[in-house]
């Protein structure tokens, strides 16, 4: 099955949503103001190290000290021979080369490691780790075999470092192997000669933008078009797919139509309901999905579904059903962590094995990393998602002071944006419209007169109309309204 890749780019936030089937599979967010910092390379300094937590607290240059932990080190080291104590490793004071490997998140800071790992199109660079690896997902052997002669064969003769086969490699000529051997080796030549010049803490090396992430990683045999509806971000992932992709080229695409690209496939609608706590299945069951700091819970309801058999016929259905849609809300939320799922109680083993094995296979579509178990004596599926950058709603949303953090509402920039893109749709709908007026509550004026400043002007020169705002004093954060004249 061929799969679309939008890519909605504006001055302020990237957005990128994958498609299958004319459904949302996924949703990608990255903004300008708060970008991830997931694979940065930072040079910093150790600020305290803590033995009884066999971890300690990095200076970096973020918001937050960031959290080494003493797993996390890499030391060259015999076969067997036990990890050394942080405290033998480390002391304040102290630069130290680190990598971020989840960005902070909550009240959490980032958390690194000294493992450093720079991933290519074909191929991720270890430079500290002479091993070489495939990825889990080429299950032929005899490739795996293949690819793996390939490599060492290629694999200059001074190379102290190792490599991990990506998936997308699978097909790929020895060519094309060697061009992202030499183009990682570089990278890294780079980032150590900058490590010398330069004081900690400070940046090295900061991982591509989303919409380049994208083209890396997403894109492969099974995209049949990779659509992007800014001319000035084409061009840059044109030059990006000629340098490291070029058999992908084609598949690039130009979005010129009037409609915006993400109202053409109903995203924005599915942004809406990926952002809500309660999910309806088609039979008229329903999941509630809450998210929490420690975990994800979604709990299976029957709701108005009526089965026309047995009553344990229509919690198998239902089940079987929640199984599908769960997994995908997983991947279009973006959620990690530890998430329990609570089916509606099955007291047939064959019926819980049905839906264990339809759960799994709706997962096998994921890109990110995770462990299933089992039900538990509570009838509880546990699992694991590898949690990296923040949840869509933890982009997208922020605590809500009126209910003491237990509920969430969008931002005041998400609220500018949704506002911006109001406009512009309205004043490609209404041609003769004089000017635009923003009513919004004094939040979402005061970013447009300070922050968002810019993104109101810029907006106002394209549409070549004037636009004036009014503060609601009654209108919560979220609510607006748009008046023509």
């Amino acid at each position: 099955m061929k799969e679309d890749i939008l890519i909605n780019c504006t001055p302020q936030e990237t957005r990128v949503a994958v498609i299958l089937n004319g459904v949302v599979q996924e949703l990608h967010v990255e903004r300008s103001a708060s970008r991830g910092i997931v694979g940065n390379i930072y040079v910093g300094k150790v600020a305290r190290v803590l033995p009884g937590m066999q971890s300690a607290f990095i200076n970096a240059g973020l918001d937050r000290a960031a959290f080494l932990h003493v797993a996390d080190i890499w030391e060259e080291r015999s076969n067997g021979a036990p990890t050394r104590p942080i405290e033998h490793i480390l002391s304040e004071g102290q630069s130290v080369l680190v990598q971020v490997i989840k960005d902070p998140i909550g009240t959490k800071g980032a958390r690194l490691s000294t493992q450093i790992s720079i991933a290519g199109r074909l191929l991720v660079y270890l430079p500290h780790d002479p091993h070489i690896g495939i990825s889990q997902r080429i299950e032929n052997e005899a490739e795996r075999k293949n690819l793996k002669e390939k490599l060492e064969q290629i694999r200059p003769a001074d190379e102290t470092g190792g490599y991990i086969v990506r998936t997308v490699a699978e097909t790929a000529s020895e060519a094309d192997l060697a061009a992202d051997v030499r183009y990682l080796r570089k990278l890294w030549h780079d980032i150590r000669a900058k490590a010398l010049t330069s004081g900690a803490p400070s940046l090295l090396y900061q991982d591509l933008s989303l919409a380049q992430r994208v083209l890396r990683d997403f894109v492969n045999e099974d995209t049949a078009r990779a659509i992007i509806d800014s001319r000035e971000n084409f061009q840059k992932l044109t030059a990006f797919a000629t340098e490291y992709m070029p058999n992908m080229l084609a598949r690039l695409e130009h979005y010129t139509g009037e409609r915006p690209l993400f109202d053409l496939y109903s995203v924005e609608e599915e942004i809406q309901r990926a952002l809500a706590r309660r999910v309806e299945l088609k039979s008229g069951g329903y999941l509630i999905i809450d998210q929490t700091e420690a975990m994800t819970t979604v709990d299976v309801n029957t709701g108005g579904f009526v089965g026309v058999r047995s009553f344990d016929d229509t919690i198998f259905k239902t089940n079987l059903e929640a199984a599908q849609v769960i997994a995908r809300q997983l991947r279009l939320r973006n959620l990690g962590g530890i998430i329990i799922i609570d089916f509606i109680d099955m007291e047939n083993p064959e019926h819980q094995a049905a839906v264990l094995a339809e759960f799994n296979k709706a997962l096998s579509r994921d890109r990110t990393r995770m462990t299933v178990n089992g039900f538990t004596q509570l009838g509880l599926v546990e699992m694991t998602r590898k949690r990296t950058r923040e949840s869509l709603e933890h982009v997208l949303c922020e605590p809500c002071p009126t209910c003491q953090s237990r509920g969430v509402i969008r931002t005041g920039r998400t609220v500018c944006y949704e506002i911006l893109r109001e406009i512009l749709r309205e004043a490609r709908q209404f041609r003769d419209a004089r000017e635009f007026r923003i009513l919004a509550s004094q939040g979402v004026i005061d970013l447009f007169l300070e922050e968002e400043s810019q993104s109101l002007a810029m907006l106002g020169d394209f549409i070549g109309k004037p636009v004036s705002m009014q503060v609601e004093s009654s209108y919560t954060q979220e609510q607006y309204d748009i008046i023509l004249t």
